[in-house]
């Protein structure tokens, strides 16, 4: 049974930093780029973070470059974002998005609210 399951979100001040983690089962991780993606109200689903299958290579959306930082431990079967300098407008449910030529997985989500 695949799975994968978020943990990390929850409120933060402005400014503040929370590391999410998407936890894998159920199929090959270390075959497949790992991928964050956020939606927030009314809003459509965006790319947060990309990494690849070694970890060797990754990338970021315009909105969260030089602030959050995606990696990935392959024997731990676990992909996580480090978010720093957290702004109102990186409110929304965080997912984590498994991907292969042959199939892709979502995680449930878990929400991050950024708030004074």
């Amino acid at each position: 049974q695949v799975q994968l399951v978020e943990s990390g979100g929850g409120l933060v001040q402005p400014g503040g930093s929370l590391r999410l983690s998407c936890a894998a089962s159920g199929f090959t991780f270390s075959s497949y780029a790992m991928n964050w993606y956020r939606q927030a109200p009314g809003k459509e689903r965006e790319l947060v973070a990309t990494i690849a299958s070694t970890g060797g290579s990754t990338s970021y959306g315009d909105a969260v470059k030089g602030r959050f930082a995606i990696s990935r431990d392959n024997a731990k079967k676990t992909v996580y974002l480090q978010m720093n300098s957290l702004k109102p407008e990186d409110t929304a449910v965080y997912y984590c998005h498994a991907v292969r030529w042959d199939a892709i997985y979502w995680g449930q989500g878990t929400q991050v609210t950024v708030s004074a």
